[in-house]
């Protein structure tokens, strides 16, 4: 014998609003979890059942000095409905309106657009100019490397980097006079770790070389 199949949550919550429908009267949550079971609903869900019926104003609860009543009347759903309904019947009437107005922009831009020998030859026409602007754009391309905007922007570009090369080579020669003069006992681990960090002998400041109207340095030509 097959055991038999629970309720489901609609199921549910359609047997504790009969409760309220047949009775017209007002309950406390202890008394709706006695009744539930009577109609197929056990106690341990029905709190969760009335919660999900006042959550969709089907169910009221109030109040009452300190005890939470709940009811409802049968004309309550049927409101619920006629404002359901009537949110539809809104909501359509915008969505037809908004639908006109679409279908009258869309006639708008149609005019002057119908198809004709004008029209026809009017559009290969642009885009003979489209094709021949493209070519030209990638002929400028070539030789972007020549103009003289990019080459003084790649000069600048050059001093600008080597200007802050030389201020961090001033900060590190400032920072290696500090640590002399207040270490001077550990010169040689000092040197050991300069060297150790890339700092040799022949570190000293950068020069910025002369650069041809080419953007070159003159020892590359």
């Amino acid at each position: 014998m097959s055991k038999k199949r629970g309720l489901s949550l609609e199921e549910k919550r359609e047997k504790m609003l009969q409760i309220f429908y047949d009775s017209q009267d007002f309950f406390l949550l202890k008394e709706l979890e006695k009744l539930g079971p009577k109609k197929g609903v056990i106690s341990q869900s029905v709190k969760d059942v009335v919660q999900s019926l006042v959550d969709d104003d089907l169910v009221f609860k109030d109040k009452i000095g300190s005890s939470i009543y709940f009811w409802s009347l049968p004309s309550t759903a049927g409101n619920q409905l006629r404002n359901v309904q009537h949110k539809l019947e809104s909501d359509l009437q915008s969505s037809k309106k908004r639908y006109a107005e679409l279908v009258e922009q869309c006639n708008a831009l149609k005019k002057g657009r119908e198809e004709s020998d004008e029209r026809e030859e009017a559009l290969s026409e642009l885009k003979s100019v489209e094709l021949k602007y493209n070519e030209l754009k990638s002929e400028m391309a070539q030789y972007a490397d020549n103009d003289p905007a990019a080459i003084e922007a790649m000069k600048k570009a050059i001093e600008v980097a080597y200007a802050a090369a030389n201020r961090w080579t001033d900060n590190i020669f400032t920072l290696r006079q500090w640590c002399s003069n207040n270490f001077p006992q550990a010169k040689e681990q000092l040197e050991n770790m300069y060297k150790e960090a890339g700092l040799t002998e022949d570190f000293d400041y950068l020069e910025l070389p002369v650069l041809s109207s080419a953007g070159t340095t003159d020892n590359q030509v």
